[in-house]
């Protein structure tokens, strides 16, 4: 709709400023599209100001004394000063559908670019706060509430770019009257996480008071603050109180869980070392559980390596969470930060549909229950965009790190750092692993540590190192066998399925599980065989699928059903980790030693009574020849060497092809250690040792360089938690688009979507409502899948893809940049092709996709 003006029947004088109260903080979007006067500036930051106080009152004592004294909610409400200026006016005047002719008569003037010059509001907010002396880190938490700092350079706030002293004076009141309404001054902030906690405040602060409740501004915004707050879920949950182990779990706790529980009695950093099927999960529930009841903790934070995983442990989070806390809590299910709860949290313009905090993987990590992969937390320490919002979803919780085992230096360094910041946001961090070293364990804890036995409990609080052995398990004896052809392993896995075992085989990599997948499936046809594939190229709405099928099938919920036909399942590492699934029989590539243990940890799990008769604890590990190893590591590991070091993928098959059986758990300590301990190499070790080495100290460096605050903070995309020589990108998989069509008198695009589900999108993301608009954008988010960049359709203009924007945040607004996502239609034969249904949609690889298989990738020829 084009813009018009209209006259004011009291006209202005002849001002050079807007009067404060004509000052717009948002503009008020119609559902047929109009776009109305919103809040302005003071009333809008007195809304946010007042949603802080909220906030703060509900956070326990000592969290508030540490690290938000008085005055903390006037830092947060002066956050949008800055839009008391004249360009950010003409901006905002400009989208309205109709302009008064006086107020645009001083504004249109004022067109420079904001945003391309010093940052836009937030530069304005930033220098007007620093002329008040208002305190360093005051001012550059209003200049960083968009995520990242302004590029303010050596301007004041008395510029002419920003309106002079005329505009200058009513931000100066703008500040005064907040300070008198809200009755507070500025405090003192003392440090820069005491400052990370603040700007993390005064985001989720302002994304809640930009909230829909508040677009009309004829209505009283007073009586909606506890209202948004709730919808947002920041609502204190209710626990129960003296509830016991038994009570939450249906069992007595073992030794191990006793003495975790014993321990995590406070904040501090815990590890709990022991085998697969011990118990760890339901220790550092019920840890978690007594420090929720003290009130020594906040929240639950749940974190995993993969998003399979997390989908198991919300499962049994979910049923911990529903037993403990008071059944008229708002939080008795927690927010699966892949899943679709959050979809009930109604917050402003960054965490709208289309907005980058959206997404599922981010909004989460605020709740005060959540099940989410590890990156989130570890983006709480890198130099990215919204960091410190991270940080502030995670202060005071306990923060359960599980399956924590010998990452790369990249990962490595940053988790370091992530553990440390989490001890200064007096947080519990309890870190779960079966398979860590001596060396990884001390860099943990910060901390000498002398305990070799295993399993092992190390707890470091108040400064105080314990380390307590428990006692050891019944041991499992597994066979081991090494064998180099891949057709002799595919023979016997069909064999034992034959027969009615249940096989699982574990590949490195998504193409080599495809490529055996096919294999078995081919074979297996007309035998009473089942097979299946998991990895992670598979859209969310079909991982979840195949993932339920499976993990029940090879779970405990399948064990009536175990011998009704031999099942062969075919996946990658998402399957060694958290997945309480039981195999007869294994099948595994070679990996890294703890990574071959994490696997092993899914053969016999379970002292199952309906494990088929013939069957034995054995695995079989795909491995090459050392010296042909040695010789040509690329030739021999393949696929493998691209994944995991060379040097180190020598160390273990020099290790595992002189044994024909390890015991579990008495061995993992001795297995891991003669691994990755420290020893002088010749030849081609030697070689080998030196590129890991140089690697090492690379992936360090890159990730100090991530955590460094200099420079602009990165979008999420730009930034990774996990290093990796190719950059990744998010894939939007369609059947068909048709655009530009009209439905229940809205123009929009109709989507079919690869269960030939067909739905409408209004271009107006709102035309149907706020919870539609959340729903259309939540049903688009199950059809991304994440791929190496070289792997995926072409890139695609923002303008070309504006009718998706309402919906998936396409990058920082710019129509002739590429959008942050790609996108394909998935034709009938399961080739992937442009929206103009060209088939020519990656030069060097023919894309595919389907339920079964996933997201293919075929090199074309030449």
């Amino acid at each position: 709709m084009m813009r018009r003006s209209v006259k004011k029947e009291t006209q202005m004088s002849n001002e050079t400023n807007v009067p404060l109260p004509a000052c717009l903080a948002k503009t008020w979007k119609q559902s047929e599209g109009s776009v109305l006067a919103g809040r302005d500036v003071l009333t809008h930051c007195l809304i946010v100001g007042t949603v802080a106080q909220k906030l703060i009152a509900q956070m326990p004592d000592w969290l508030k004394e540490a690290y938000f004294p008085e005055g903390s909610a006037l830092v947060v409400a002066c956050h949008d000063d800055g839009k008391v200026s004249p360009t950010f006016q003409h901006k905002i005047y400009k989208n309205l559908s109709a302009t008064p002719e006086d107020i645009w008569a001083v504004l249109k003037s004022h067109t420079l670019d904001e945003n391309a010059q010093w940052g836009g509001h937030a530069g304005v907010s930033q220098v007007t706060l620093e002329h008040l002396d208002a305190g360093k880190y005051i001012a550059e938490i209003a200049g960083q509430h968009h995520g990242w700092s302004p590029n303010i350079g050596a301007r004041q706030a008395i510029a002419e770019v920003f309106g002079g002293q005329p505009w200058l004076s009513q931000r100066i009141v703008l500040i005064e009257q907040l300070k008198t309404a809200l009755k507070q001054d500025f405090p003192a902030v003392e440090n820069a996480i005491q400052a990370k906690l603040l700007a993390g405040l005064t985001t989720v602060s302002d994304w809640i008071g930009s909230g829909s409740l508040f677009d009309d501004p004829n209505e009283d915004w007073q009586l909606k603050i506890e209202q948004a707050i709730e919808q947002a879920g920041f609502v204190a949950p209710k626990i129960k109180q003296n509830l016991s182990f038994a009570q939450l779990f249906g069992f007595e706790p073992r030794q191990a869980q006793t003495a975790l529980i014993e321990l995590a009695n406070q904040p501090g950093v815990y590890v709990l070392e022991a085998p697969m099927g011990l118990g760890k999960t339901e220790a550092a529930l019920y840890a978690a559980y007594q420090l929720l009841a003290q009130n020594k903790a906040t929240g639950l934070y749940f974190a995993l390596p993969t998003q399979l995983t997390s989908e198991k442990i919300h499962e049994r989070v979910d049923a911990f969470l529903k037993t403990i806390l008071e059944e008229d809590s708002l939080h008795t299910s927690p927010l699966l930060l892949h899943g679709q709860a959050w979809l009930k949290a109604q917050m402003g313009e960054d965490a709208a549909p289309g907005g980058e905090w959206f997404s599922q993987g981010k909004k989460g990590i605020l709740a005060p229950f959540a099940v989410g992969t590890i990156d989130q937390a570890l983006m709480a320490v890198l130099h990215v965009k919204h960091g410190f919002v991270r940080t502030f979803g995670l202060a005071g919780k306990v923060v359960i790190l599980d399956e924590v085992h010998t990452y790369d230096a990249y990962t490595g360094t940053v988790m370091d750092e992530l553990v440390d910041t989490l001890r200064q946001l007096h947080c519990t961090v309890i870190i779960l692993s079966a398979t860590l070293t001596q060396e990884r364990r001390q860099a943990l804890l910060k901390t000498p540590v002398v305990e070799q036995a295993y399993p092992l409990i190390s707890g470091v609080a108040h400064d105080t190192l314990t380390e307590i052995t428990i006692e050891q398990m019944e041991a499992k004896s597994v066979a081991i066998h090494i064998e180099a052809d891949t057709q002799a392993a595919i023979e016997e896995a069909l064999s034992r399925a034959e027969q009615g075992q249940q096989v699982l085989w574990i590949e490195n990599t998504v193409a080599e599980a495809q490529a055996v997948f096919l294999t078995l499936s081919a074979q297996a046809s007309g035998l009473n065989i089942a097979t299946g594939l998991l990895h992670s190229r598979f859209t969310q709405s079909h991982r979840q699928i195949n993932e339920h099928q499976w993990v029940t099938a090879y779970g405990k919920a399948g064990w009536a059903e175990r011998n009704q036909q031999g099942r062969i399942l075919v996946g990658t590492q998402v399957l060694e980790q958290s997945l309480d699934i039981d195999a007869d029989f294994l099948v595994t590539r070679l990996a890294p030693t703890d990574m071959i243990l994490q696997r092993l940890g899914r053969l016999w799990r379970h002292d199952n009574p309906n494990r088929h008769a013939q069957a034995q604890c054995e695995v079989w590990l795909l491995a090459p020849a050392l010296a042909q190893a040695i010789e040509n590591p690329k030739q021999a590991f393949g696929h493998s060497a691209w994944v995991y070091a060379t040097y180190v993928l020598c160390r273990t098959l020099q290790l595992w092809q002189d044994l024909s059986q390890v015991n579990l758990p008495q061995d993992i300590r001795t297995l891991i250690e003669a691994t990755y301990q420290t020893r002088t190499e010749t030849d081609s070790l030697a070689t080998y040792l030196h590129e890991l080495e140089t690697q090492r100290k690379k992936l360090r460096s890159l990730a100090l360089q991530g955590m460094s605050a200099i420079g602009r903070a990165k979008p999420d995309e730009a930034v990774t938690t996990r290093y990796s020589e190719q950059e990744t990108v998010e894939v939007l998989l369609l059947k068909q688009v048709e655009l530009n069509q009209t439905h229940q008198n809205q123009l929009g695009t109709w989507l079919t979507f690869s269960d030939d589900h067909r739905e409408f999108y209004p271009h107006n993301g709102r035309a149907f409502g706020h919870k539609k608009w959340r729903e259309l954008a939540a049903k688009l988010q199950l059809s991304l899948v994440k791929i190496a960049i070289h792997q995926t359709p072409k890139a695609v203009k923002q303008k070309n893809l504006a009718w998706l924007k309402d919906y998936l945040y396409l990058g920082y607004p710019d129509e002739q940049a590429d959008a942050a996502i790609r996108i394909a239609l998935i034709r009938e034969d399961d080739q992937l092709i442009t929206l103009d249904g060209s088939p020519q949609i990656n030069e060097k690889y023919t894309l595919s996709y389907n339920d079964w298989l996933g997201y293919q990738t075929l090199k074309t020829e030449g």
